[in-house]
């Protein structure tokens, strides 16, 4: 196909955006089914000890109940089939505040809630562990091996004999994902066959739960979710109240709807945990790095483990002989911790790169050019060489289309009126992965009129997997996109990886992609001709008269691709106002510059990488779950309380892309951008205010109380 018919690269609208722009896309609630039944939990008013009275009787009695399901009554279900934190009614013990303790379904939703209230619990307390500070101190090492201390040289001595030292502690605080969509499912059950509709992000990861833990076959347990209004990470592992939903349905025999409240997505669906972390940067008087340590201290549940890597940034960014990556975890009576947007990479990176402000400033370099000083030419935590990496032409074009060259260095002398003006600039960086994954392309022909129909477990977050699948179709087989059909988002389809980790596109994409060429030589051979340019799909099908045909291809990543680190890179420029008599602080600018291959479609792109941005913004400056240690409840319960940023906080964004072939990582040269968009964007915002205000604030979010 000639490059100006091609329509990857090309920014194409999302082609399911009529569906929701006009209300007709169906999310897990959305399905309707006969007899419908309504189910709401109930939760732990305690954080850690026993129920040793639970008085269900009045809600029993309430009108349109029709169960009331505890530890009591509850199946014996498989704790170990892979949903995440636990709460699933086997057990009187309480683990964290607001674990699930039991569910109330009724005729409708407003019956459930009521008689939800009607229940009378009473519990044999034990002394929480809620408080992180003071737990701090009795932070052990982790259980995951790969988590293990990473040494490289000896950055300790390094760091005492360095001529330039900044030693700091970051910290980020607990966040949550606060998709638009709350976690909701629709369970029915026919014989033994059981139907979720449910947001997922990992479709056979979904199933392979939900099957494992009710003690069935996968094949029993089917998937349905076509489109999700948002996961962040919380819809990747799926949570007890996925299950919950099936038992209940198995238990009144009817079809039954579960939908979170906004504030049992509080306690429900884990969360990014607060991350305390130690930076110690040694460095030489003309900027070379000497000695990096990034000590991460976080915590966990008290049952199970999970940590973000904040160090992994730290692993790769920057040349430094001597290096020392290590984790400590406190268990806490708290839901379990979850991938969350940029996991570890974020966090990590705010922690980083605002060390390497200091560090600059100590150093009277600019932040740009001791980042250039210290550009590795190969990956410094394994010795691999680059698939490729873009970091430098990040920043250098990144800093002509801001206009860095207008910052003033000196902190606090950049003003207008009443506002202080700064710049920051940070870099971020993610893996760029391609996962196992199968497509079937089925091909029909009317006359000279053919269609195509791309079938893949995939799913679309609403980043646009649909549109950048049809338009790979469409170049593959020699096809206009509105000529392609796009299912996805069915366990019942041929499996794939999830939208997670930033591997979406690349292994969805080269899925279709081996399917296009495959069914293309599959035709050709079925031909028995020989062309003198190869043909297309389309070609084939009507000039050998075919009327339908279909294949499948399986998709793996090329098996040179792990000898060699391949990531994607950014650089993130800020520029923000912060009133010097208020405090208040607003993003006025804000540019993304990214390097992550091919690009497949400019303009859901762009609203990638800007949805990041926004991710980040909110992490510098509002975002953040309180937990009363008193109690181990949170304090903020709904965006009353947990604020997210608005249009007022946030002026002009814009993203710029580098051109990049890499097709080390996967045939495409597709390395992800969902994930990096959110990386290194807080640690720009917070060295931006420093340099409009001359202080400094290592503990986010960035309030106007820390400013005065």
């Amino acid at each position: 196909m000639e490059e100006k018919n091609k329509a990857i690269g090309k920014g194409v609208s999302r082609i399911e955006g009529i569906l929701k722009i006009t209300g007709k896309a169906t999310y897990a609630t959305d399905y309707p089914a006969k007899n419908m039944a309504y189910a709401v939990l109930f939760k732990s008013t305690i954080a850690s000890g026993t129920i040793t009275s639970l008085d269900t009787s009045a809600a029993e009695k309430s009108q349109g109940v029709l169960a009331v399901i505890t530890h009591k009554n509850a199946p014996k279900l498989n704790l170990k089939g892979g949903l995440r934190g636990g709460a699933l009614l086997q057990s009187p013990e309480i683990l964290f505040h607001g674990q699930h303790i039991g569910i109330v379904v009724a005729q409708s939703f407003e019956q459930a809630t009521h008689a939800a209230h009607l229940i009378h619990v009473e519990y044999q307390k034990k002394e929480g562990k809620t408080d992180f500070d003071k737990l701090l101190p009795n932070a052990e090492m982790p259980k995951g091996k790969e988590l293990a201390d990473l040494v490289r040289g000896d950055a300790k001595a390094a760091f005492e004999n360095a001529a330039v030292r900044v030693e700091e502690i970051y910290e980020t605080p607990i966040e949550h994902h606060h998709p638009m969509e709350p976690h909701s499912t629709v369970a029915v059950w026919e014989g033994e066959q059981l139907t979720l509709y449910n947001g997922s992000q990992i479709i056979n990861g979904a199933q392979t739960a939900a099957a494992s833990t009710l003690n069935l076959k996968p094949e029993q347990v089917r998937i349905i979710s076509p489109f999700i209004g948002g996961g962040f990470g919380s819809k990747g592992g799926q949570w007890a109240n996925l299950v919950l939903t099936a038992v209940a349905a198995k238990m009144v025999n009817r079809p039954v709807k579960l939908a979170l409240t906004r504030q049992q997505m509080f306690n429900s669906v884990g969360l990014r945990q607060r991350n305390h972390q130690k930076i110690s940067l040694g460095a030489s008087k003309d900027g070379i790095l000497q000695s990096l340590s990034h000590q991460t201290t976080s915590h966990t549940a008290v049952d199970s483990e999970y940590l973000e890597p904040c160090g992994d940034c730290s692993k790769i960014m920057y040349e430094v002989p001597n290096s020392l990556i290590s984790y400590r975890v406190v268990p806490m009576n708290v839901i379990l911790p979850t991938y969350t947007r940029g996991p570890g990479k974020s966090t990590g990176s705010f922690a980083l790169e605002s060390a390497m402000d200091e560090l600059a400033y100590k150093l009277n370099i600019d932040p740009i050019e001791l980042r250039l000083k210290n550009e590795p030419k190969k990956d410094p935590s394994n010795g691999k060489p680059w698939s490729s990496r873009k970091v430098v032409e990040c920043l250098k074009e990144g800093a002509k289309a801001f206009g860095w060259d207008k910052r003033k260095a000196e902190p606090g002398t950049n003003k207008i009126g009443d506002d202080l003006v700064g710049y920051g600039v940070a870099c971020g960086t993610y893996p760029a992965r391609q996962r196992d994954s199968s497509a079937v392309i089925k091909l029909t022909k009317k006359g000279n009129n053919v269609n195509a129909t791309v079938e893949i477990a995939a799913s679309d977050l609403g980043t646009g997997t649909n549109t950048i699948l049809a338009q790979t179709a469409a170049d593959g087989l020699g096809l206009a996109m509105e000529n392609i059909t796009v299912k996805l988002g069915d366990s019942n389809l041929p499996p794939a990886a999830g939208s997670v980790g930033s591997v979406g596109a690349a292994s969805f994409a080269n899925a279709v992609n081996d399917a296009c060429t495959k069914i293309t030589d599959e035709l050709l051979a079925k031909s028995g001709k020989q062309f003198f340019v190869r043909p297309t799909a389309k070609d084939l099908m009507i000039s050998e008269n075919v009327s339908a045909f279909e294949t499948r291809a399986d998709a793996k990543a090329p098996t040179q691709a792990d000898q060699y680190s391949a990531h994607s890179f950014n650089a993130n420029f800020a520029e923000v106002r912060v009133n010097a008599l208020t405090g208040m602080v607003k993003v006025t600018r804000f540019l993304a510059v990214t390097g992550a291959g091919r690009i497949l479609n400019p303009k859901t792109a762009r609203s990638q990488i800007i949805g990041g941005n926004i991710w980040g913004i909110g992490m510098a400056l509002s975002e953040e779950s309180i937990i009363d240690p008193r109690w181990g409840n949170f304090a903020t319960r709904s965006f009353a309380d947990y604020h997210v940023p608005t249009n007022f906080d946030i002026g002009k964004l814009d993203a710029m892309f580098i051109n990049e072939e890499d097709k080390i990582p996967n045939k495409m040269g597709v390395k992800g951008i969902g994930e990096v968009g959110i990386v290194g964007v807080a640690a720009a915002v917070a060295n931006a205010v420093f340099n409009a205000t001359g202080k400094r604030i290592r503990h986010l979010p960035i309030t106007p109380d820390k400013l005065l």
